[in-house]
C-alpha cells in the first residue's frame, strides 16, 4: 500500500479516535463495530493516555510458559519465528488465553519500542489492561485480526499496526492463545494478516507429539483400563500406559477388532485378515489366543470383541476430517496405515484414509497445512500444485511449497 494512502487512512483513524474520546458515539459510523465495541470496553477500564502494559507476576509467567506446550512449539520454530521479524523489523509476541505475553522477540527498532510500553513477557494486553489491540480481538474472536494505528485505544500505540492470529490445540481445537506481529504503521502491508495466520499454523504444527496425540495419550497415563493403537505410519499398541510387545499380525488382528467393536466370528476375521490366503482357522486361533493373554484376557469370544475402552489414531483422523478440521487431521495423520500390510482389509482402510486425507487437502489447501501433509506424502506433487495456485503473491508459503516441488522432482 502507497505511504500516501496509509497516511490517509491514518488520519481517518486518528479522528475517529479522537471523536470517540471527546464526543462517544459520533465515531459510530466510523470504525469498525468491533473496534468501536472494545473502545467502549477499554473507555471504562483505563485512560486513553496509559503509558504502559501492566506487568503479571514475572515468576508465575514463566511457570506457565515453562508447562506449555505452548513453549515446545515456539522453541521448534524459533529460527522462523525470529528471521520474520529481523527481516520485516516486527516484533512478534505468543500469547496465553489471556492475553497476557509468554513469549516476545523483536527486530532491532521495534524491540526497543516494544520494550518501552511493556510489550514484553508478562505483559497483560487485553483490552481492560491496555486497551483495543489486535491480540485481544483475536483471542476474542477466535480469528485473526488487525488494528491499524489510532484504531488502537491506548495512544501509545498509535504509531503501530499489528496483526494476530488464534494459536489452537491441534487436536482438541482448544484456543491456547494467539500471536501477533507488530511493526509501525507506515510499514502495514496486506499480506501482513495472512503472514499471522501462517505463523500460528507453524506453532500448531510444531506442537509436542504428545500434545498432538492428546486424545490418544490420556490412555496411556491414566489409571482407567484402556487399549491405544497407533497404526498411521507406525504400529504400537499401549494397554493402560504400558506398551504390548505383539508381532506384526497380532497388531493386524488386534487393529481389525478395534474397527469392528460389534465383534468378529472366526470366520469373518480370518477373510478380513487373510483373505484368500491358505491359511488355517487354527493358525489365527493361536495368535488370538495370544492376543487374549496380552491383554489381560480382555478378548471375548463368539464373537471376538474387545471388552476395553479403545483408542486409535484412525479413528482420530477420521473424526477430524468428518468434523471439518483438516489442519488438525493432517498433524494426527502419520503416514500411512501399518506399511506393507497383505491384509485385504487393513489395505482397503489404509487407502481409505490416505484418499479422505489428500481429498480434503485439494478441497481445502492450507499451505501449513499441506507443507505438514508434504513430509507424510513426499511426491504427492497435485496438493502442492493446488495449494500454489491458491495463495495470492507474496504469500509467506510460496518458497517452501515450491521447495516441495523441487524435492519431489528430483
Amino acid at each position: 500500500m502507497a505511504r500516501t494512502e496509509l497516511q490517509a487512512r491514518r488520519l481517518e483513524a486518528v479522528r475517529a479516535w479522537t471523536s470517540f474520546v471527546e464526543r462517544g458515539d459520533e465515531a459510530v459510523d466510523q470504525v469498525r463495530p468491533e473496534i468501536l465495541t472494545s473502545w467502549t470496553r477499554s473507555e471504562a477500564s483505563i485512560p486513553a493516555d496509559v503509558a504502559e502494559a501492566p506487568l503479571a507476576d514475572e515468576a508465575e509467567t514463566a511457570a506457565y510458559w515453562q508447562s506449555s506446550p505452548l513453549q515446545t512449539a515456539v522453541e521448534r520454530v524459533e529460527a522462523e519465528l525470529r528471521r520474520t521479524a529481523e527481516d520485516g523489523d516486527l516484533v512478534v509476541a505468543v500469547t496465553d488465553p489471556d492475553t497476557r505475553i509468554l513469549w516476545t522477540y523483536g527486530g532491532r527498532v521495534m524491540r526497543r519500542k516494544a520494550e518501552t510500553v511493556n510489550f514484553v513477557a508478562g505483559g497483560r494486553w487485553d483490552d481492560l489492561s491496555v486497551g483495543t489491540n489486535a491480540l485481544d480481538l483475536a483471542n476474542r474472536s477466535g480469528a485473526a485480526e488487525m488494528v491499524f494505528s489510532a484504531e488502537h485505544y491506548a495512544s501509545i500505540v498509535h504509531n503501530w499496526v499489528c496483526w494476530a492470529a488464534p494459536v489452537h490445540d491441534p487436536v482438541t481445537g482448544t484456543q491456547l492463545g494467539v500471536i501477533d506481529l507488530s511493526t509501525s504503521w507506515d510499514r502495514s502491508h496486506p499480506i501482513g494478516l495472512a503472514t499471522a495466520r501462517v505463523m500460528a499454523r507453524l506453532i500448531e504444527t510444531a506442537m509436542p507429539l504428545s500434545h498432538q496425540y492428546a486424545v490418544l495419550d490420556q490412555l496411556d497415563e491414566s489409571s482407567e483400563p484402556g487399549l491405544v493403537l497407533r497404526l498411521l505410519g507406525t504400529a504400537e499398541t499401549w494397554l493402560d500406559g504400558q506398551r504390548l510387545l505383539l508381532n506384526r499380525r497380532q497388531t493386524e488382528v488386534l487393529a481389525l477388532l478395534a474397527m469392528h467393536p460389534e465383534g468378529l466370528s472366526l470366520e469373518h476375521l480370518h477373510a478380513l485378515v487373510y483373505g484368500d490366503q491358505a491359511v488355517t482357522t487354527s493358525t489365527l486361533k493361536a495368535e488370538v489366543s495370544h492376543l487374549r493373554s496380552s491383554l489381560g484376557g480382555q478378548l471375548a469370544s463368539r464373537p471376538y470383541r474387545l471388552t476395553m475402552p479403545v483408542s486409535t489414531d484412525v479413528d482420530l483422523v477420521l473424526t477430524l476430517l468428518r468434523r471439518g478440521r483438516v489442519a488438525a487431521a493432517v498433524d494426527a495423520y502419520g503416514g500411512d496405515l501399518l506399511p506393507g500390510t497383505n491384509s485385504p482389509a487393513l489395505t482397503e482402510l489404509a487407502e481409505l484414509v490416505a484418499v479422505a486425507v489428500r481429498e480434503a487437502l485439494l478441497a481445502d489447501p492450507d499451505p501449513d497445512a499441506v507443507i505438514r501433509y508434504g513430509e507424510r506424502a513426499p511426491y504427492d506433487t497435485e496438493v502442492v500444485e493446488v495449494c500454489l495456485a491458491r495463495l495470492p503473491d507474496g504469500h509467506p508459503a510460496i518458497p517452501l511449497l515450491k521447495g516441495r516441488l523441487a524435492a519431489a522432482s528430483r
